[in-house]
C-alpha cells in the first residue's frame, strides 16, 4: 500500500510529466446507476481526479487520467475508481477544449436492502468538453460517461454520468519541445 502511494505521489514529479499539462478537476456528478430491476436510480456525489496531457500534437494532446466518483442515494451507494488514456483537442482560437476517455478500474456498488455489495472490474467511455475562465481555470460544462460492471448474482449495471465542475490546469515545469 506505502508503495502504491510513493508512486502516485513520485508520478508528478517524473520526466514525462514534468513536460505535461498537469490538470486536476472536481465537480457535481449526477448518475443514472442503470439497475436491471429499477432504472430509475439517480445517485448524486461528486468526481475527482487528475490528468496529464503530455504528447502534443498540433491541437491534439495525448494523455491519462486517474479519477474516482463518489455517489448516493438515500444510503445506496456507487463508488468508482478508474484510469486510462486521454485525448484532448486544444481548438487555439476559441478558448473551448473538447476530450475523450477510456478509462478502466473498480467500482463498488451497495444497495441497504440488497446483497450487492461487491467490488468489480469497471469500464466508462467519456467525453466533455471544458472552456477557459481564467488563465489557468476551465469549467468542466458537461462531461457525460457510460460505463459498465457485473455483479456475482449476474446482474450488468451501465451508469449513464453526467458531471459539471472546475479544472485548475498548472503550469508546465519545463516547455515541451
Amino acid at each position: 500500500m506505502k508503495l502504491r502511494l510513493l508512486v502516485l505521489f513520485l508520478l508528478p514529479l517524473s520526466p514525462l510529466s514534468l513536460r505535461a499539462q498537469l490538470g486536476l478537476y472536481g465537480g457535481f456528478t449526477v448518475q443514472n446507476v442503470g439497475t436491471p430491476w429499477a432504472n430509475g436510480n439517480v445517485f448524486y456525489g461528486g468526481t475527482l481526479g487528475a490528468y496529464l496531457a503530455g504528447k502534443r500534437l498540433s491541437i491534439v494532446n495525448v494523455g491519462g487520467d486517474l479519477r474516482g466518483s463518489f455517489s448516493r442515494d438515500s444510503g445506496d451507494t456507487l463508488n468508482t475508481g478508474a484510469i486510462g488514456p486521454r485525448i484532448g483537442f486544444n481548438l487555439h482560437v476559441i478558448p473551448l477544449h473538447p476530450y475523450a476517455e477510456a478509462t478502466v478500474g473498480l467500482a463498488n456498488l451497495h444497495f441497504r436492502g440488497g446483497s450487492n455489495n461487491d467490488t468489480r472490474f469497471e469500464y466508462q467511455i467519456l467525453g466533455g468538453l471544458d472552456i477557459t475562465v481564467l488563465p489557468r481555470i476551465d469549467w468542466r460544462i458537461v462531461e457525460y460517461s457510460y460505463g459498465g460492471f457485473s455483479v456475482p448474482n449476474g446482474d450488468d449495471f451501465h451508469p449513464k454520468t453526467f458531471t459539471t465542475g472546475i479544472v485548475l490546469r498548472l503550469p508546465r515545469v519545463f516547455p515541451m519541445p
